[in-house]
């Protein structure tokens, strides 16, 4: 079976990569800009590293715009599209987590395909025709990976629902992943997003459209998240740089391969509750990886070496998916996150979070094909 893959023309990790920032604009040649950024940022000034380097352009103009939600919501997007219009805008940099990066996105391939200007008309494989206003992405968290992927989400607030757009076309042309606009991220936030990139990766990797390249970028941001998660949360450096690395790998791979139930779940949450997307998937992660055990072959053997287990090739296969899976709890326990959704879901939603869960565009990519009731009975599981 043939299969593709999509990935950002250009990146640049580690220390310093913010250096080549410059180099792009002009390479690029851009002469006005809208920075879609996350507001708190702004008022911080966490931004100036850089505006200080955008400043240093002298052909170059740029204005901000912040007005992004956590989820951000198809208002935003409209909004942000008003911005890129009203400014004459020939480029977007978005810096910030996943929910800026999928802000600018839905912004700028509506720019360059105004047919889709109703915003709903992009859930799923959308018909562009048109490669969306470039983009230079510059993520301030070590989770989501939408500097990488095709992939963004937009919250349909009438419809309580989070749509899952899929398209090409939106890539940013250059993803700018520099550790330094990492470092103000609280511990919190930290674990949360760094639970997030480990949903990526194993759900990337037991998903049912894995292929060989993709396995090789799950198994190593796994490896690396095992290994950097807890460090990264007390702002060890080593383990931010290698943080940042491991959440785009995981995105090299799930952008072309897919996801699978945890995300289905978790979108609901995220429209109903204003959840926040890394804490749904860590508190779904283990459940659900229970629940897929049976239909993983041996891939959970893997999943336990890359967590660390020791000595799994001697394991049967019932111990080495309770490795698994035991190694995920306790990396989660470890950074504390909430054991479970007692805090976040009432019970008389689990209908509808649980139809919508079933309608979710990364459900149809779980190794297991789930019937509704089973979903009602993992989110039961958890309040």
């Amino acid at each position: 079976m043939s299969f593709g893959f999509v990935l950002n023309p250009v990146s640049y990790h580690g220390y310093g990569a913010l250096d080549n920032l410059e180099l792009v604009v002009k390479d690029y040649e851009f002469k006005k800009i809208v920075i879609f950024a996350d507001q708190f940022l702004k008022k911080e000034g966490l931004l100036e590293p850089v505006t200080k380097r955008l400043d240093a352009i002298d052909s170059l103009e740029y204005t901000f715009f912040t007005d992004i939600k956590p989820n951000p919501s198809i208002q935003n997007v409209l909004s942000g599209l008003k911005a890129l219009k009203d400014y004459e805008a020939d480029g977007i940099i978005a810096i910030g987590g996943g929910s800026v990066i999928d802000c600018a996105a839905g912004s700028a391939i509506i720019n360059t395909n105004p047919g889709f200007e109703d915003v709903r008309s992009l859930e799923g494989m959308a018909d562009t025709k048109n490669f969306a206003t470039p983009t230079i992405a510059i993520p301030t968290t070590a989770g989501t990976a939408a500097e990488v992927t095709m992939n963004y989400v937009i919250t349909d607030e009438e419809n309580q629902k989070k749509m899952v757009c899929v398209d090409p076309h939106c890539v940013p042309v250059v993803a700018i992943v520099d550790p330094i606009m990492m470092e103000s991220m609280p511990y919190g936030l930290s674990a949360a997003t760094g639970m997030d990139a480990l949903t990526h990766a194993i759900e990337g990797y037991i998903t049912n459209g894995a292929n060989e390249i993709s396995d090789m970028f799950h198994l190593k941001a796994i490896e690396l998240i095992a290994r950097n998660l807890a460090k990264s949360c007390d702002n060890d450096k080593d383990a931010r740089e290698k943080m940042a690395i491991a959440q785009y790998v995981a995105g090299m791979g799930f952008s072309n391969v897919g996801l699978g139930l945890v995300h289905s779940m978790a979108h609901p949450l995220g429209a109903l509750y204003d959840t926040p997307h890394g804490i749904a998937n860590a508190i779904l992660l283990p459940t659900v990886l229970e629940y897929n055990a049976e239909s993983t072959g041996e891939k959970y053997r893997e999943i336990a070496r890359a967590m660390g287990v020791k000595d799994v090739d001697n394991m049967s296969e019932e111990e080495y998916r309770e490795a698994a899976i035991k190694s995920v709890k306790d990396l989660a326990i470890e950074v504390k996150i909430p054991k479970d959704l007692k805090e976040i879901v009432k019970e008389e939603d689990i209908d509808f979070l649980a139809e919508s869960a079933m309608a979710d565009a990364c459900r149809p990519g779980n190794p297991r094909e789930p019937k509704l009731e089973e979903i009602k009975e993992l989110y039961k599981k958890l309040i």
